[in-house]
């Protein structure tokens, strides 16, 4: 499976933003997706999961009634929703594909190449 995140880009605090996730090479109706992020000097924190029938999501407490993680299997594609974005909001942000919906980014077997978030304030 190769993922292509995108969407990513600059804006003020406040602000929203919609990331996507395309896959191509195999179907991602058979996975759970994550999305993660990482933050210059940081280490890559779970933000959200979504089951591969998208009836079961997961949340960071730090993003929790801010963003919405979603899927289109019909066009192999997740989201990510990102609203009210602060600047501690700022990293790449890097979807993932694994078997189990789980925060643990070492579980997933797919990584897209990340896209950037920058937030000013």
């Amino acid at each position: 499976v190769q993922l292509q995140a995108s969407g990513g880009g600059l804006v003020q605090a406040g602000g929203s933003l919609r990331l996507s996730c395309a896959a191509s090479g195999r179907t991602l109706s058979s996975y759970a997706m994550g999305w993660f992020r990482q933050a210059p000097g940081k280490e890559r924190e779970f933000v959200a999961s979504i089951a591969w029938s998208g009836g079961i999501t997961d949340y960071a407490d730090s993003v929790k009634g801010r963003f919405t993680i979603s899927r289109d299997n019909a066009k192999n594609t997740v989201y990510l929703q990102v609203n009210s974005l602060r600047p501690e909001d700022t990293a790449v942000y890097y979807c993932a594909a694994g078997r189990s919906r789980v925060r643990s980014p070492t579980l997933y077997d797919y990584w897209g190449q990340g896209t950037l978030v920058t937030v000013s304030s």
